[in-house]
Order: C-alpha cells, then structure tokens, then sequence
C-alpha cells in the first residue's frame, strides 16, 4: 500500500506538472500573443486534469500532489511523519520529471531554468490566498461532501487562475518544478521562496480556520 501511494503521488505529480507546463506551451504558441486566451487554455487543461486525477488517485494516495496539502494532513493526523516525507519527495521527483516530459513533447531544451521573475506584496497575497482557498475547499468538501471533492478542487483552481494576481500556484512543489521551464508557466528560481512562504501561510490558515467551521458537521455521502 505504501510503495502505491507513493507511486500515485510521483505519477500523478508528473502528469498535473507536464499539463501545467505543456498546456502553457501550447497555450502561448496558438495564442498569437494575446496573454488572455493564453491564460484561458492553461487553466483549462489545468482544472481538467486535477479533476482526473483526484478521482484516479484519490482512493489510492488522497491524490495530494502538493506538499501544502500533505502538511496539512500530517497535522491533522492523516498520515506519519516519515510518510509525509516520502510523499513530498515523490511529489518533488515526479513533478520535475512531469516538467521535462513537457519540454521533450514540444522541443524545449530539457534543462533550462525560468527567466520569468513573479513576486511583490500583491502577488504574495495572492499566493497566500489561492493556498488558502485550496485547503479549504479540499477539508471543507471533504467532511461535507467527500464525493465532490475532485470537482470542487477542479473549479476551485480554475477560478484561482483567474481571481488570484499569482494566477494560482497554490503547491510548493510546483513551485519549485515551474522554475525549472523558461515557459508561459515559469517563475524566476529568485522568486520561489517567497511563493512558497505565502503558501504555508495560506496552508497553515485554512487548517487553522477548517476547524472552526467544519468541527462536528456531519459527513454526507453525496
């Protein structure tokens, strides 16, 4: 069970990181330079995907593919600390090589690292806030309505993409793997840190505020 989850971990961080990256790629290239459409065909292929892959892999991992979301789960007791290691790593691993898998399908050098600096108050908060909403959304509808959760994540990330001046990073993980893409999706090395600083922030709140609002509700089925 073990060797699985971390399996579906690794392989599901490899297919949500190669869409973010490829769809950008692709995204950037058919959109004759207009930034909106761009952006529009990056979210979209983005919330299709994690609605895949939380109904695929959740029954196998929980389907984090985010080391915001396994903090959260370690503190809350879900999972054991060397798990929560194991499975960051494999998020770390399998998204780096989603990202490289993007770059050989459409003719990117393999290796190259992002040029695209992204920081400042306004997209910090941002960041803050889109980790927030995710984690909240994710222990929200859990409790309430666990049968929602991979549709709920989905809209809810297709939503940030566009509510949030950040465009909704939300992952650590991502995070660092964007950086390694010179693409539409990329983020300067420079900036990372700070991004992910404002998302264990946001993390860290929604597990804080979850409790208050969701404490004792009753799980439905459906």
């Amino acid at each position: 069970m073990r060797r699985r989850a971390l399996l579906a971990e690794a392989l599901g961080s490899l297919l949500l990181f190669a869409t973010v990256i490829g769809s950008g790629i692709m995204a950037e290239r058919l959109a004759a330079g207009n930034v909106a459409i761009a952006l529009l065909g990056n979210t979209l292929a983005t919330g299709a995907i994690l609605f895949v892959l939380i109904t695929m892999f959740g029954p196998v991992s929980g389907a984090h593919l985010n080391p915001a979301v396994t903090l959260v789960m370690r503190l809350r007791g879900h999972l054991s600390t060397r798990m929560a290691i194991a499975y960051v790593a494999a998020q770390l691993t399998g998204g780096v090589l989603g990202v490289w898998l993007a770059h050989a399908m459409f003719d990117v050098p393999i290796i190259e690292l992002s040029t695209k600096a992204r920081g400042g108050a306004g997209q910090l908060t941002g960041e803050a806030v889109a980790t927030f909403g995710l984690l909240l959304t994710i222990l929200g509808t859990t409790q309430v309505r666990p049968a929602a959760v991979a549709s709920s994540v989905a809209l809810y990330i297709t939503a940030a993409y566009w509510f949030t001046s950040s465009t909704s990073f939300a992952n650590p993980a991502i995070s660092v793997a964007r950086s390694l893409s010179d693409t539409f999706a990329g983020i300067a090395p420079a900036s990372v840190p700070a991004f992910i600083a404002a998302q264990l922030v946001g993390a860290l709140a929604a597990h804080v505020i979850a409790d208050t609002l969701f404490a004792g509700h009753p799980v439905q089925a459906t």
